[in-house]
This record gives C-alpha cells, sequence and structure tokens, in this order.
C-alpha cells in the first residue's frame, strides 16, 4: 500500500481556505479517483515545535492506494483539473511525496 501526501508549506503570508479544501477540493478528489482512492485523511497545522511557532505546514492531505500504478492511473487524467483548483484555496504550491506504508 502506499500513501499519497500533499504538503502544503506555511509561513507569515500563506492563506489557505480550511473549509473550502475539506468541503469542496477533497470531495472532488475522492469522486473523481473512485474505488482507486482506499482513504483520505486531512491534517491542519496547529504549531510548531516552539511555543507560538507556525506549524512548518498549514495542511497535509494523505491519500492511500494500493499502488503507485493505481494512483497514476486514477489521478494522471484528473491532474488538470485539481492542479486549476488549488488558486480556490491557497496560495502556495503544495509538496508532493509518495511513501510506502510498511
Amino acid at each position: 500500500m502506499i500513501k499519497v501526501s500533499v504538503l502544503y508549506p506555511n509561513g507569515p503570508e500563506t492563506k489557505f481556505d480550511v473549509d473550502y479544501y475539506k468541503n469542496t477540493h477533497l470531495p472532488m478528489i475522492a469522486q473523481a479517483l473512485g474505488d482507486a482512492l482506499i482513504g483520505m485523511e486531512l491534517n491542519i497545522g496547529l504549531g510548531g515545535r516552539v511555543p507560538g511557532e507556525l506549524a512548518p505546514y498549514v495542511a497535509i492531505a494523505h491519500l492511500n492506494f494500493d499502488s503507485i500504478a493505481s494512483f497514476k492511473t486514477s489521478f494522471e487524467p484528473h491532474a488538470a483539473t485539481f492542479a486549476a483548483d488549488v488558486p480556490n484555496y491557497t496560495n502556495v504550491a503544495g509538496e508532493l511525496q509518495i511513501s510506502e506504508i510498511i
């Protein structure tokens, strides 16, 4: 099983609409990916290592798939649509990481 994580860096100028992301963007992704998506989790950053410090990431989304092939097959046809929606919820580019779940 693999986990695709999208990490949105935080900073003083970062804007991130959690409600839009949670209620519009992620459901759009879930619907488009269908049964290939076997799990999803959203984490919202609350703080960093030092009290009062910004969290390194304003949000992190985790999407689980059976394999990299399953992810690519389901995601690639919709990638442009997903990317076009980004300005509706944030002004930062997300970092993507694919990990093996052990």
